[in-house]
């Protein structure tokens, strides 16, 4: 069986404001801008994404769920369930497909709750405080990882 090639983007709580919501710390670009540029990026590796942003923990759970049955990995930005999830990173581990964690502002120069990340061991590839530009470099190496487990 051939591995599929497609990413299933999660985005998490208050992604939705991007562009609007404190502009100083996450840039004036919004959602369907970082949709874009990982679509983008996938492409660029013949991969396609199908991105999800929901403030209900529930939703991002069933969508993570429904990745094992036709995504090769999953690219996350949980938002401040990254800090607060057990049941988000037990999601992420149960479906058995890498995980890329990226957060456009850097959390460890924030608020000191900010620091610990649930999703961290679970993720394979971590991209942090990149702007939203981190989007499609996490999209990238994802996919690189993907490919070097393919080959190996």
């Amino acid at each position: 069986m051939s591995t599929p090639r497609r990413l299933l983007l999660v985005n998490g709580p208050n992604l939705n404001l991007l562009g609007i919501r404190e502009p100083e710390v996450y840039g004036h670009d919004t959602l369907d801008d970082v949709v874009r540029l990982a679509s983008d990026a996938a492409a660029a590796h013949g991969f396609e994404v199908r991105a999800i942003q929901s403030n209900h923990e529930g939703v991002l759970i069933d969508a993570i769920h429904e990745a094992r049955t036709d995504c090769a990995g999953i690219v996350i930005n949980p938002g401040g369930l990254t800090h607060t999830s057990v049941v988000l990173r037990d999601a992420l581990s149960g479906v058995s497909l890498p995980v890329a964690e990226v957060h456009i502002s850097n959390v460890y120069d924030r608020e000191e709750f900010r620091h610990h990340s649930f999703v961290r061991d679970v993720a394979v590839v971590h991209v942090i405080g990149e702007g939203v530009a981190g989007y499609a470099r996490a999209v990238s190496r994802l996919i690189e990882v993907i490919a070097g487990a393919a080959e190996g």
